[in-house]
């Protein structure tokens, strides 16, 4: 997709702050993408139809996204800087609290965020793809690394 379709589907998106990372691929969504996973589609449908961490509801609640992250070791946090010995993801939520996205910080303190089925892109804060889609809520969670 081409940089103007996305600055025109993320306002908050310019040329000076991201670059696109990746090809096109429905092979993974963001979901999976914060988990480091790029051959999964990660979603809690209840139908089993994708891939979702055994033992966590398949619902499209914070609290199941949250225990489903918490599998791979995150635990809820109140800060967005960037900490060395830690590997942040962020949850963003509409206006309803549903979970829309997932972004993952990189080493460089920058997030990086799968868009759908579109590509991978490198943004330099969460507000950047805050948007009617996504929301402008985000709940963040770390690990050590």
């Amino acid at each position: 997709m081409s940089e103007q379709v996305l600055e025109k589907e993320f306002p908050g998106l310019t040329s000076s702050n991201y670059r696109i990372t990746s090809d096109l691929t429905g092979e993974y969504n963001c979901i999976a993408w914060a988990a480091n996973e790029t051959d999964v589609w990660w979603e809690p449908d209840p139908y089993d139809l994708y891939f979702w961490p055994p033992g966590i509801q398949r619902t499209y609640t914070l609290d199941a996204y949250i225990n489903a992250y918490g599998t791979l070791g995150y635990t809820t946090c109140e800060d967005t800087e960037y900490e060395e010995d830690y590997e942040k993801i962020a949850i963003y939520l509409d206006s309803d609290e549903t979970p829309t996205h997932a972004a993952r910080q990189l080493d460089s303190g920058n997030w990086t965020s799968k868009l759908g089925s579109l590509e991978d892109i490198e943004h330099n804060s969460l507000d950047d793809i805050i948007c009617y889609e996504y929301g402008s809520s985000v709940v963040v969670m770390k690990r050590p690394k």
